[in-house]
């Protein structure tokens, strides 16, 4: 199916599914209460959205106190800029992806999966431990070779 065809259904579908769950939602609650709730996950999204943005911005700063390149944290953080977003859009459907893009576990998963798919990363490239995710770094030394440097005993 065609990107645009898709990009189209999603920008007027979305919204019109989340207008449907939360009149929804509204008659079985109320709408105050529903209200209420929609700015409870705003507050709360707001909150966790600055928690993990702190957390990756320190593992940030020790990537490259390292010397080492924090693409995989910064992967993280435009995931949760993106999670922002969507938390702060009235409707639980977005809240739901919001706060999924939340969990660091998950993020991880995601970001290496779409990692793997562009072909960006090799499968056999990343270990996937419990705690963080490990990106194997080959270090290359730069030199010059030259055919006559052969000979044993020549430095």
């Amino acid at each position: 199916m065609n990107p645009g065809i898709i990009f189209l259904l999603i920008l007027v579908g979305a919204p019109l599914i989340e207008l449907y769950v939360l009149i929804e939602v509204g008659s079985e609650i109320g709408a105050l209460p529903t209200i209420l709730l929609s700015i409870f996950t705003a507050i709360l999204g707001a909150f966790l959205v600055r928690l993990q943005g702190v957390s990756v911005l320190m593992r940030v700063q020790n990537t490259l106190a390292r010397g080492e390149a924090p693409a995989l944290e910064m992967l993280e953080g435009a995931m949760i800029m993106m999670s922002g977003v969507t938390l702060l859009f009235p409707g639980f459907i977005t809240d739901v992806f919001g706060f999924l893009m939340l969990v660091p576990s998950l993020r991880r998963k995601f970001i290496l999966a779409m990692l793997k798919r562009s072909g960006a990363l090799a499968p056999g490239g990343v270990t996937t431990g419990a705690a963080d995710v490990e990106i194997r770094r080959v270090n290359i030394i730069q030199g010059e070779y030259h055919p006559d440097d052969d000979e044993p005993g020549k430095f």
